[in-house]
């Protein structure tokens, strides 16, 4: 794959001439920045988001990934480290070409929906399509498409306060798409929903993926959310990416102590993947269950066989075998 945005050893600290403070202290460590008087919101951080993935970082409170992730649309500057974004350096670039990635490559969905109240659906939808110049008509076509795809169509002249929350954020959603984005930033979209509605827009928002395929930065501090989502986790703590791997590789093999405590209430059934715990090479009978699915999602049918069921790739090709004392093995944590 393609990385479409890079960050190569970026940091951002605040207070009195942090700058300086790099320059001197190329490789500070936690407490030498703290020393210093300064606060590091960002230490040192090194990503590769590749083209038409779901990349989610996540931490606790203060952790600094929201700062991370307004860095690399350089909402907020960086103190130092390179920015590369489709092979460009965003941080070589003025303000006019940083509006214009804005405007047209990067769509965001933060916590609040931020809609404006004296606008209707259709208007807070066309709005940067507007701010783009494009022609009001032209604007408001692009416009209900979008709302169609997020399910809202037959809403275009409701205003917001006449939606509901999971709506509301549909109508954000909706409007970051209008642009139509190559990448993606969503700050923590689905924090302040209902379980039940929260549920239903990870559906929805694993939907529209499925056909748009976009290249997605997702925050979020819940762990449920991000093995739903996502096809790699960052895990960050005091400014510093702990750990970049799958959903899986974290729950199997955690980098340290902190990100084991982010996997342990994890149910790893739904994590771990047949082709982790198959005989690779045995033999087994049936159609066939996929390498590529999640325990959880096939161990009904492996614990009600007295054979073991064999394992196939994406091709249909046989890959090896799974048996019940394999999937039990998972289902009771071993």
């Amino acid at each position: 794959m393609t990385a479409k945005l890079v960050c190569k050893n970026v940091w951002k600290l605040y207070g009195d001439g942090p700058e300086r403070f790099l320059q001197s202290n190329p490789a500070p460590n936690l407490k030498q920045v703290r020393d210093a008087g300064l606060i590091p919101a960002v230490r040192d951080a090194n990503i590769a988001v590749e083209d038409g993935e779901i990349f989610v970082i996540m931490g606790l409170s203060g952790s600094g990934k929201s700062t991370l992730v307004r860095c690399m649309s350089r909402l907020i500057e960086p103190t130092a480290g390179v920015l590369e974004f489709e092979g460009r350096d965003l941080r070589q670039m003025n303000d006019r070409e940083m509006i214009e990635i804005r405007r047209h490559k990067m769509g965001m969905v933060f916590q609040h929906f931020a809609l404006l109240p004296h606008l209707s659906v259709l208007q807070n939808v066309a709005f940067p399509l507007g701010i783009q110049g494009q022609k009001k008509a032209d604007a408001e076509a692009r416009a209900r498409e979008v709302i169609e795809l997020v399910g809202l169509k037959g809403r275009e002249d409701y205003y917001p306060r006449e939606l509901s929350g999971g709506q509301q954020q549909r109508v954000g959603i909706a409007r970051s798409l209008a642009v139509e984005p190559d990448i993606w930033f969503l700050d923590e979209p689905f924090s302040a929903l209902d379980p039940l509605i929260r549920r239903e827009m990870q559906d929805e928002f694993l939907r529209l993926q499925g056909m748009l395929k976009k290249t997605i930065v997702f925050i979020t501090h819940d762990f449920d959310e991000a093995i739903r989502l996502a096809d790699r986790i960052a895990i960050m703590k005091d400014g510093a990416v702990i750990q970049v791997a799958t959903p899986e590789e974290l729950v199997q093999s955690p980098a340290d102590d902190y990100v084991r405590e982010f996997t342990t209430h994890i149910p790893r059934e739904k994590v771990i993947s047949v082709g982790s715990v198959m005989t690779v090479g045995g033999k087994g009978s049936g159609g066939g269950i996929s390498a590529g699915a999640k325990v959880a999602e096939v161990a009904a049918q492996v614990v009600a066989s007295a054979e073991p069921l064999k394992v196939v790739d994406e091709d249909g090709g046989d890959v090896g075998s799974i048996d019940r004392e394999q999937v039990i093995s998972v289902l009771v944590g071993g």
